[in-house]
């Protein structure tokens, strides 16, 4: 594969289904390249990691899309990630990011363990010998999970599925006209739904992280959130709190199920669970790439030096497989030291949910393969047809 084809498969569904041939000779032609349109590309571990944490670079924002889409706020999906921490750069991202990371706790999420456990072996009892693994349990574990910790009823999550898959394309660098009517469709319903969940947590707050945050929002003596931001933000929480946590267990469990040896390891040892955890998001990022600009002039090495505007694209799975970084790259391999993988970001833009993630995966790992030991994959999967969120649509498995 030439360096052209190898970045032209990127963009077509066919080489999505595997880009990590592609990500080898791209990062073998240089750790960083300009492609035709102007983007830059980033392929090396080093590079993306030291990019990730550069105080330089910026997410495109408000007015970045003002200036390129002077309608972008009819689109109410585009609206509800754009109006995010996601899509904000300082000083409103540091304030955003505080008054969230105020209630997103470390102390909240550890609490979450119990209710993560319970919710994983109810699912576990009633999956059926033949199943699709993410209808049965990688969509409904994460989806419970969020919702708990947001204060949804539980006869509202699976209204939730189909919009939040519909607004996630609004994270993708290519869409159809129709996908983003759906974003649209999807932004409205979500943004409907919290608007009247916050009237009644103003009402009657409970112990969740909704209430959490209208409290954050209704301090008077706080530099909190505006209401649109709150509203954004909790749209937010839900699509992200599940979108890459459903794809990293259907991903998981494949990589597992591929390696029965390391299976039969965690299914004996379960408390080797993070370390297996690490691995698979090295091995199979749940997020493929990441995009950034440069505030200003920006040198990165070997006489390299870009100047303001320029847009780049961090490749994430390529750094996560990048043999600079990692021996024998495309061997899954638990056992591996020192695994840092980028596929949460980095920086002021880490996933503010990656703790939650890690700690679902953790858990749902294990009790899948101890209760259910002669769990098997019984046919093809689906892939999802995502340059950015990488996962599968279908994944069907056998319990018997």
């Amino acid at each position: 594969m030439d360096f052209e084809t190898a970045l032209g498969s990127l963009f077509v569904p066919e080489g999505r289904v595997d880009p990590y041939p592609a990500y080898d000779v791209l990062r073998a032609h240089a750790p960083v390249f300009p492609a035709p349109d102007g983007r830059w590309f980033v392929t090396t571990h080093a590079l993306t990691s030291r990019l990730l944490r550069d105080p330089a670079l910026r997410v495109a924002d408000v007015s970045d899309y003002d200036a390129a889409w002077p309608d972008w706020r009819r689109n109410r999906g585009v609206a509800s990630i754009v109006l995010s921490m996601l899509q904000t750069n300082p000083p409103d991202h540091t304030r955003i990011r505080r008054a969230a990371a105020a209630t997103f706790t470390a102390r909240r999420v550890a609490a979450m363990r119990d209710v993560i456990t319970g919710q994983a072996e109810d699912l576990i009892k009633v999956m059926p010998a033949s199943a699709d693994f993410v209808s049965a349990f990688a969509y409904p574990l994460p989806i419970g999970v969020i919702c708990a910790l947001l204060g949804v009823p539980d006869a509202d999550q699976p209204w939730f599925r189909q919009r939040a898959a519909d607004l996630t394309v609004v994270l993708e660098p290519i869409s159809t006209e129709e996908e983003m009517r759906l974003a649209d469709t999807a932004g409205r319903d979500l943004e409907a739904y919290f608007t009247e969940l916050i009237a009644e947590r103003r009402r009657a707050p409970r112990e969740d992280l909704t209430s959490a945050l209208v409290a954050v929002q209704d301090d008077p003596d706080g530099a909190g959130l505006t209401g649109e931001e709150l509203l954004a933000n909790l749209v937010l929480l839900l699509v992200a709190g599940f979108e890459t946590t459903t794809n990293l267990l259907s991903t998981g469990l494949r990589i597992l199920l591929e390696h029965p040896e390391q299976a039969d390891r965690l299914r004996a040892e379960p408390d080797l669970a993070p370390a297996f955890v690490e691995e698979i998001l090295r091995y199979d990022s749940p997020a493929q790439l990441a995009g950034r600009f440069t505030a200003g002039p920006l040198d990165l090495g070997d006489g390299l030096r870009l100047d303001g505007g320029a847009m780049l694209t961090l490749l994430l799975g390529s750094a996560n497989r990048d043999p600079a970084r990692y021996p024998d790259p495309h061997r899954f391999d638990p056992d591996r030291p020192n695994v840092q993988p980028v596929s949460f970001g980095g920086g002021a833009h880490y996933c503010l949910g990656a703790p939650l993630a890690r700690l679902e995966a953790q858990v749902a790992f294990p009790l899948l393969l101890t209760m259910l030991p002669r769990l098997s994959l019984a046919g093809p999967p689906t892939l999802r047809d995502r340059l950015v969120l990488r996962g599968y649509a279908t994944l069907p498995v056998s319990t018997g």
